[in-house]
Order: C-alpha cells, then structure tokens, then sequence
C-alpha cells in the first residue's frame, strides 16, 4: 500500500528568462498528488514552435519558468476522488497518457459557455509561473503534475512516443480546427504553413477525402506535404511571388494550374501575407480558419464586401476542447503507419540539453526536437 507521505526525486528544467540558459533542478514530490490530480512520469516531451517564441522573446511569458507542454508519460500517482479520461475511463497507476495544454476550472462563464479552452481561470502547462512549492507544470522535466480540470487520454501502446508526443498541442489543435471546418469529403482545401500543424492538417484533410494544396516556402516542407497527403505544395499562392521560385524546384502555381478557389483555407503559419492568401482564396460559402497568428504581427485586409456576397467565414481557433485531444489520439493510432509522423520528430536530448534541443529546433528539417528526460 502507498503511503500517502511517499515522495520520489524529480527534476526539472528551470528557465530564467531570455539569454539564460536552462538549469536542472532537482527536489521531491509527494507519490500522490491532491485531490483530483495525477503525478506523471514523462516518457518524452517534444520542443514546439510557441517554446522557441517565449525563450526568443517574440511572446510574453512568466519568468521563472518550466516550459514544454507537447509530452507523453505513464501514470505514478492518482489524487483522492480519481481522475477520467475524456472517454470516461478511469485512469489508473500505469497507464500511458497524453494531457491538454489548458486546466480548466468547469464551472466559470465561459466553461459553461462550451469554451473551457478559454476558461476565465485557465491554467496552461509550460506557460505558468514557477512556484519553488509546486514546479512541475511543464513538459521539460522528469515528472508532471496533472491539475484537476486537464483533459486525459490513454495513449495506445503501439503509439510511438515521439508520434504521440504532439499530440497534446500541435495534433489537437488540428483537429479544433478542422472540427470547425465543416465536412471535408470532396473539397478543395488550402493549407498555408506545411510545419507541425500544417503537415498533420493536410494528412488529416486528405484523409478525410479532401483534396489538399499546401503552400509553404521551403521546399524541404513542401516535398514533406506531398508525403503527408498533399495533391499539390507550392511556394506561394500568387503568380506573381511564385514564378522564380516554382520555376526553380519544378512546383506548380496553384494560380496556374487552374486552382484559384477553395472551400476551405486553414492558415498555421502566422504570416500576414498567408492570412491574405487565405481570405483571398475563398470561393462561395468558403471557411478561413486562422491558427497561426498567436503574436502580434502586420494586420491583413478584409473586404466586407467579398465576403457578405461570398457568404464567407472566418474563423479563429486557439487552444482546443476535451475531445479534440481525443480526435487527435485516435488519429494518430489510427494513421500513423500510412504518414512519416515519426520522422517529424528528430534528435533525443536529455534534460541537461534543452538548450542544444531548442538550437536543433531553429534549423532541423524535423519540425520537432525530443527531449528524453531522465531521473
């Protein structure tokens, strides 16, 4: 039998704000959490683009922190009252599990609004402050506290850890996204941005039945697409930018091969000029739905006009709902072996290494870098 005073070592990746470098600290934590929480062994959490924007300082952040909050890990300990998967299955001692990036608090307007992704007392992994009492709220340390309110799934056992990992952010948001997207099953889908999110969009897009062009500068991304599901990658989405650089990697226009408008344009990029691509590319009764503008950044233009007579939407989508985390699990177990997930994850640093892992993340082809950590 446990006792409820039984503590085990963990250590943790502490960051000091931007130009310092992280440092290992090490302490206990209780076996058993409190009530309604889980304490988890990270198994390995994987570096995403929003990590490499706070310790850049393109994004406010809490300093001291513990960042990291793309993770998979087995489950030590469970709070009194027990903890649910979003499925309703209770989690137990063992079991591997993926959590969201948010804790919601379920009972705040906004919870009760349906956006519990929006909670008004919302908690985010790898975005808290650090508190010396209670460290473990990031995917860059050994163990995790899982907080009352996080939505939990089980992750298959014959799901690899580095497919699995993204899955907590990057997968899930996808799946957010195309949720609000509307039916996909013989549309024409535009994806601007072909990173973690773009890749795992067009793979769930073309699954779905859709055919999909994605658009991305590099051409590294764009034969990555293809692999991915794409019927066509491009280097942009106007003639005019596109000829120089198409006519050298031997892509097609999509102005020029006769795809001018789409039902759907999902944006994961960020960049004011792919928003624009993605507004101007609606055909009638089209969905924009815009994921990558998570930092301020040049504004795009919107012609009410064009999109009153073209009876368009457009959409924002940030952070994700309880069973969008599962969508995206049952996706992955589902498709891993038919797209190269696991080679979008490269490298496999230990915790002493999250610097030269954040380093890899700049400049590797693979849109993650895996930190194994270990006690």
């Amino acid at each position: 039998m446990t006792s409820s005073m039984e503590t085990v070592p963990v250590r943790y990746a502490r960051w000091d704000g931007v130009g310092s470098p992280f440092r290992v600290v090490c302490a206990d934590t209780p076996l058993v959490p409190g009530p309604g929480a889980l304490l988890v062994r990270i198994d390995l959490a994987t570096v995403c683009g929003s990590d490499l924007h706070t310790v850049g300082g393109h994004r406010p952040s809490p300093v001291p922190a513990l960042l990291g909050h793309e993770q998979v890990g087995t489950v030590l300990g469970v709070g009194a009252g027990g903890v649910r998967c979003v499925d309703g299955t209770p989690v137990v001692p063992g079991m591997r599990v993926v959590w969201s990036v948010t804790a919601s608090c379920g009972s705040c307007e906004r919870c009760d609004r349906g956006l519990p992704q929006k909670c008004l007392r919302l908690r985010k992994y790898g975005h808290e402050p650090l508190v010396e009492s209670a460290p473990l709220t990031g995917g860059f340390a050994t163990h995790c506290v899982v907080l009352p309110g996080t939505a939990v799934v089980a992750v298959p056992a014959d799901l690899p850890d580095e497919v699995a990992s993204p899955a907590s952010c990057a997968t899930a948001t996808v799946a957010a996204a195309l949720a609000v997207a509307g039916p996909l099953a013989g549309r024409r889908v535009l994806v601007t941005g072909a990173g973690m999110l773009g890749l795992t969009a067009t793979a769930m897009a073309a699954t779905a039945g859709a055919h999909v062009e994605a658009v991305d500068p590099d051409p590294v991304r764009r034969a990555q697409a293809l692999a991915f599901g794409a019927a066509g990658a491009h280097a942009a989405t106007t003639a005019a930018a596109a000829t120089a650089a198409d006519a050298a990697t031997n892509t097609t226009n999509i102005t020029a091969d006769g795809i001018r408008e789409f039902d759907v344009a999902l944006e994961f990029s960020g960049q004011a000029t792919a928003v624009q691509a993605c507004l101007d590319s609606l055909t009638v009764g089209g969905t924009a739905v815009l994921v990558g503008s998570v930092s301020p950044g040049a504004p795009a233009s919107l012609d009410p006009e064009r999109v009153v007579r073209g009876l368009h939407t457009v959409i924002g989508v940030h952070n994700y709902r309880p069973a969008d985390l599962a969508t995206a699990v049952r996706f992955l177990a589902d498709h891993h072996r038919t797209f190269p997930f696991a080679d979008l994850v490269g490298g496999t640093y230990e915790l002493d290494r999250v610097d030269a892992a954040l380093t890899a993340a700049r400049t590797a082809a693979a849109p993650r870098q895996a930190v194994a950590p270990r006690v």
